[in-house]
């Protein structure tokens, strides 16, 4: 059971993505200087270039690595868009070793998602899903058409753009924030509390940290039971400084470990930060 369940903790630590976008879909523009070849940024605390690398516990034990990572501005079906990605690689010896990665592609005005990839290599199970939004339509569709279905929103959010667009709330102590924003319609409404503030040691130094807790009707991080936390750095820079989760018989936890900054299109400031639209 113990082996069953630190399998299980290994591979609940992502569930999802990686897939190149096609070339005459996806130009890079990672060069990209100031705001203007969009016509509205939204002010955010990432940008293009920023990277987080993660040192991965189960426990007390070391079990892995893992990144979140802004790799650049792509256009996908005409709109420009951040290409993010969060990924882990590592395991338990003799009981579960993975390669995950989720990727997204959020609207660089709006950071609504226009494409969701899920990658998966871990114990017996191979998965590769690609998941498009289409905002005006208010519809979602699997690439190999297993799939599709209405949204509820025109402003779609999967499980990693869900984690960066939480970045740009104001994230006031004691608020709950309610979207319902995620793009299958019964996994809604996502639940973000804002707990408390904290200070906190990670192998890349000590941070002051505002604690979220996030909750999706979904499997893995964070779902309803798995109790996660997530400290975001208390300055403009709202790093992912520490992340954990609560998987059955033990603790799975993400520590930073070193971070590299981004170039904002649009300069972001946490006081002026605004709560999100209850009407989309």
């Amino acid at each position: 059971m113990k082996r069953r369940a630190a399998a299980w903790a290994v591979t609940a630590l992502l569930g999802v993505s990686t897939l190149t976008a096609d070339a005459a879909d996806a130009q890079r523009v990672d060069d990209l200087p100031t705001a203007g070849r969009v016509a509205s940024p939204a002010p955010t605390p990432f940008g293009p270039g920023e990277r987080m690398d993660y040192q991965v516990k189960l426990g007390v034990a070391n079990v892995g690595n893992g990144h979140m990572q802004v790799h650049g501005i792509e256009s996908i079906r005409g709109n420009q868009a951040y290409h993010v990605s969060m990924g882990i690689k590592g395991g338990l010896r003799f009981v579960a070793r993975v390669d995950n990665l989720f990727e997204s592609w959020m609207d660089v005005e709006t950071l609504a998602s226009h494409r969701f990839v899920q990658d998966q290599d871990e114990l017996r199970t191979q998965r590769h899903r690609q998941f498009d939004f289409f905002h005006s339509e208010r519809r979602f569709e699997r690439a190999d058409g297993e799939e599709s279905g209405r949204m509820i929103t025109n402003r779609p959010l999967d499980d990693i753009s869900f984690v960066y667009y939480a970045r740009t709330l104001p994230l006031v102590v004691g608020e709950t924030y309610t979207l319902n924003n995620y793009f299958r319609p019964d996994r809604n409404p996502v639940v973000i509390r804002v707990l408390r503030k904290d200070r906190i040691d990670v192998p890349a130094g000590t941070f002051n940290t505002i604690v979220i807790q996030p909750v999706i009707k979904t499997r893995g991080l964070f779902s309803e039971g798995g109790e996660a936390e997530i400290h975001f750095s208390d300055d403009n820079r709202r790093i992912m400084v520490y992340m954990r989760s609560r998987v059955p018989g033990m603790n799975l936890s993400l520590h930073l470990r070193d971070y590299t900054p981004g170039r904002p299109l649009r300069s972001f400031s946490a006081s002026a930060a605004t709560a999100p639209s209850r009407s989309n």
